[in-house]
């Protein structure tokens, strides 16, 4: 299959570029619809934000105007079975999200109220209720606001699941091929030019799911899109006797903490590390590292006893409104673009379906996710 890629130019109904999980749930449902779909990433599938992200399936964190999509995402994700093929581990539990200053408190509620009103079951506790639920937690807490619809997935075992399911449905996937060109073809369609490849994968039609290297890819379409990259640092324990049973966070988003069944923790909030996506390598910053560690320690004391095994990077990439792209580049409808979604994995297959039935003919309300509310299109008529 590769081989044959070098050798001749081949031509798919669409290409889509970013195997991550909104990319390959784009390309997993146009196959299944009758498509002959291309799956192109510049590295091995789900290697990238999609493979080493904490994997917290969460309301409490998601944008408020994402809740609907948050909720069926998670959704996706614990009917795996069913749609991808493969149960892939995810877990449905409660989740937390604390307050101990009163600073916190006053952010919790106002979090809470305006997830409440779109759609999330969350209730606000007090310190004794939220003490009850997780024994482990710091008596300091002032109150928490309780989800019943959180959870937590192990992002290890989703790329192969992916993989298998792409390849029953008869996608291409071509991995390791950096893209360094969209060009237009004359009578319509792209070619996609990548690292090392003599010869270009045409489509009919493109979809771009690259995350963090959207702003690059768009600009080579005609959009000027800002597209911010944060170097988010994740550290996961030993193994521990149970310590919390919920998905715990604070309510500023500088922790969240869930345990694994092995007994692992793993301990996450946004925490920045340092790094360059387009020349590469990242690097751990560390007094980020002991405040993250740190504040776990607090908010759970038991944490104390455990020692770190692990640490690493992850990217998540986000717009200047920190809301998706999702949508049609080009009246002809033949580019497209999904991706840039905060806590995007809690509602990544569901985004990426709901991509893929926009370009088989359906009518999704993706109105808030328009990319061209940052960049108009391009002067040069309906194609760049």
């Amino acid at each position: 299959m590769t081989q044959a890629l070098h050798s001749r130019p081949d031509v798919f109904d669409t290409v889509v570029v970013g195997a991550g999980v909104m990319g390959a749930t784009t390309a997993l449902f146009l196959a299944r619809a009758g498509q002959k779909v291309a799956l192109i990433d510049r590295e091995d599938m789900f290697r990238a934000a999609s493979g080493v992200n904490a994997g917290t399936l969460t309301l409490h964190m998601t944008r408020a105007q994402l809740i609907p999509h948050a909720i069926r995402g998670r959704e996706m994700w614990l009917d795996s079975a069913n749609w991808l093929g493969e149960d892939v581990g995810a877990l449905a539990t409660p989740g937390l999200s604390m307050a101990f200053t009163e600073a916190e408190e006053e952010l919790l509620r106002q979090r809470a109220h305006v997830r409440q009103e779109m759609g999330a079951p969350i209730e606000v506790l007090s310190a004794k209720e939220a003490i009850r639920i997780e024994p482990g937690v710091n008596p300091t807490l002032r109150a928490a606001a309780y989800c019943a619809l959180d959870g937590h997935i192990p992002t290890y075992r989703v790329g192969g699941a992916y993989a298998r399911a792409l390849r029953q449905a008869g996608v291409t996937i071509i991995e390791n091929s950096p893209v360094e060109g969209i060009c237009p073809v004359t009578g319509g369609g792209y070619d996609v030019q990548m690292t090392g490849r003599a010869h270009p994968v045409r489509g009919h039609r493109i979809v771009l799911s690259t995350g963090a290297w959207l702003e690059k890819m768009l600009g080579w379409l005609g959009y000027d899109i800002p597209i911010r990259c944060l170097i988010n640092q994740l550290v996961v324990t030993e193994t521990l006797p149970p310590v919390m049973r919920s998905v715990l966070s604070i309510a500023n988003g500088l922790l969240s903490l869930k345990q694994f069944a092995n007994g692992s923790v793993l301990i996450g909030g946004g925490w920045q590390g340092e790094g360059n996506i387009h020349q590469g390598g990242t690097r751990v910053i560390p007094e980020n590292l002991r405040g993250n560690v740190r504040l776990a320690q607090h908010v759970v004391p038991r944490l104390n006893e455990a020692q770190i095994l692990r640490v690493w990077l992850g990217l998540e990439s986000e717009t200047p409104d920190a809301m998706p792209l999702i949508g049609a580049l080009t009246p002809d409808d033949d580019a497209f673009v999904v991706g840039c979604v905060h806590s995007g994995f809690t509602s990544g297959p569901y985004m990426g379906r709901l991509l893929a039935e926009r370009i088989l003919g359906g009518a999704p309300d993706l109105g808030a996710f328009d990319p061209t509310r940052f960049s108009s299109l391009p002067a040069t008529g309906t194609r760049p």
